[in-house]
């Protein structure tokens, strides 16, 4: 089977999302990594090439080489699908023009840094008919992909409440360094977008609801913390949502929660049941009712749905992790881009991204305002 042809963008150096991502796509032999551009700095970005043993003649100067020189290849040999792996501001621009040149892409989250340009982005998608996904990586794990699946199937009754709950502390060290803090792009505007906490890892538990669910919030309501004065951005933010009149939430997002490492903790609550999974430790799915003592559910089973029994590896008993959830996601991509058979949510796509960018600037909008209900509509 020929190997899809990749390409990144970033990730280079020392980068945890790069070795992820390349990680990712190596993990069921789809993909071969092609060419890019790794880093800025050119020097920098041939020697990390060579380092991951990628041919330096597809390593570029930098983004519009990178076009330029692709689109020269025979359609054959180009790259076919591009990983935009740069900081947020970066994702708009680098994915509109890898659209209009005819590339398929695969786009960290937030997708942009704002939703009309989310909006510009779904738009060019559906005109050249690409395949586009934003990684929201915890929709990956076996066990939230069986969660779905048996939500859907009606498991847990009609949906009553949902708590998703996405801790982590790692700003502490410098928010509270008034020089320090300047230093750090999630917290400049101009690279991050209006939200540091909402956009980082907000939207993540947002996505997740809707995702599990299969339920679009309808509103919101947002209470931000900025800590301190000078500094614009959320770092820490509560958000009451609303699928229905009687189908409610709440989504808790912080960067600021002292010790936390990357705790994100779902609970689904239904009429019949409940699920209840923490990203800390993805191989337990707790499943509670009334009636009966609390199971527990583990991958590699035969009694695990097949959508979660797709993206398990090794038999029960060997714990995955994040690494396999991200490389699930570049299995269910590599499968669209060669008209395979797939299930419903085996990879997020641009309609994930444009929600996800509407949700951020309605809870900036709904703190602003006052800490008021606003409604997520789409344009």
């Amino acid at each position: 089977m020929n190997k899809i042809k990749l390409g990144i963008l970033g990730g280079g150096g020392d980068s945890l999302i790069g070795v992820l991502h390349r990680v990712a796509s190596n993990m069921y032999d789809r993909y071969e990594i092609t060419g890019g551009v790794f880093n800025p700095n050119y020097d920098e970005n041939i020697s990390f090439a060579k380092k991951i043993g990628v041919n330096t003649g597809r390593v570029y100067d930098d983004f519009d080489t990178f076009i330029e020189e692709e689109t020269k290849i025979p359609i054959e040999d180009r790259i076919e699908v591009v990983s935009v792996l740069t900081p947020n501001f970066l994702h708009f621009p680098m994915a509109k023009k890898l659209l209009e040149n005819g590339f398929h892409v695969i786009c960290e989250k937030p997708l942009t840094t704002s939703y009309n340009e989310a909006l510009e982005l779904e738009s060019l998608q559906k005109q050249h008919e690409a395949i586009f996904a934003v990684t929201y990586t915890y929709t990956g794990y076996p066990m939230v992909r069986h969660m779905k699946h048996m939500i859907a199937k009606g498991e847990l009754g009609e949906i009553q409440k949902v708590d998703v709950q996405y801790y982590q502390g790692w700003i502490n060290p410098v928010i509270h360094d008034p020089e320090v803090r300047k230093t750090v792009w999630r917290l400049d505007p101009k690279k991050a977008g209006i939200s540091s906490c909402i956009g980082d890892i907000g939207t993540h538990a947002f996505q997740m609801t809707e995702y599990l669910t299969g339920m679009e919030v309808k509103s919101i309501l947002s209470d931000l913390n900025m800590l301190y004065d000078d500094n614009s951005l959320d770092l820490d933010g509560t958000v009451l949502i609303r699928f229905s009149k009687t189908v409610k939430g709440v989504i808790r997002a912080s960067q600021i929660a002292t010790g936390e490492e990357n705790g994100l903790t779902v609970a689904i609550y239904g009429k019949k049941g409940a699920f209840k999974w923490e990203q800390e430790n993805p191989n337990i799915l707790y499943h509670i009712t009334d009636d009966k003592p609390k199971s527990i559910i583990k991958p590699g089973h035969a009694f695990v749905s097949d959508v979660a029994n797709d993206g398990t590896k090794l038999p029960g008993g060997h714990p995955e992790g994040i690494f396999d959830a991200m490389g699930n996601i570049y299995k269910g991509v590599a499968k669209a881009l060669r008209s395979e058979n797939a299930f419903d949510g085996e990879y997020p796509n641009m309609n994930d991204g444009v929600r996800g960018m509407l949700f951020i600037e309605k809870v900036v909008e709904s703190n602003k305002n006052g800490n008021v209900w606003v409604h997520l509509d789409n344009q």
